[in-house]
């Protein structure tokens, strides 16, 4: 082992500011609801197209996805704006809309809704638009869950 091996190098200056975030959402306490988003500095904030993770810390963070049923198919369909401008500043607006007027993507499809989630920081805004389509007896619907993984059941 030569001197160089035990040196520490400081994390960048992005690493400790998420770090700082971090803590503070932990300070302020667990979020259980999506409108407690409002003024909330996420730290992370992840998608692929099936699930949206927005992270307050690393034990609390809220999820979207469909939960499985049967018969639908309910997906991210688009993501307007970059999620990292959801990151490091504080949520103003954080909003959900559905719309069954919008029409469906395929004619063939029986029952469709259009959701979208609206999300604005002073560094610029996200649109997520969800669609979910199913012969009309299934949920086409977004589950939130907030999850705190601090609390025992």
């Amino acid at each position: 082992m030569n001197q160089f091996d035990r040196v520490r190098f400081p994390a960048s200056p992005q690493g400790i500011i998420m770090e700082m975030l971090k803590t503070l959402n932990t300070l302020k306490g667990s979020v259980y609801k999506f409108e407690e988003l409002l003024g909330r500095t996420l730290y992370r904030a992840e998608a692929d197209d099936s699930v949206l993770t927005l992270y307050l810390s690393n034990t609390n963070y809220v999820r979207f996805q469909h939960h499985q049923d049967c018969c639908e198919h309910v997906y991210i369909e688009d993501i307007c704006g970059d999620l990292d401008d959801l990151v490091g500043a504080p949520l103003i607006e954080a909003e959900e809309v559905s719309d069954y007027d919008a029409g469906p993507l395929n004619e063939y499809e029986e029952s469709y809704t259009w959701t979208f989630y609206r999300f604005r920081t002073r560094k610029g805004s996200v649109i997520v638009r969800w669609y979910g389509s199913s012969n009309g007896y299934y949920s086409e619907s977004v589950s939130i869950d907030v999850v705190d993984t601090t609390v025992q059941d």
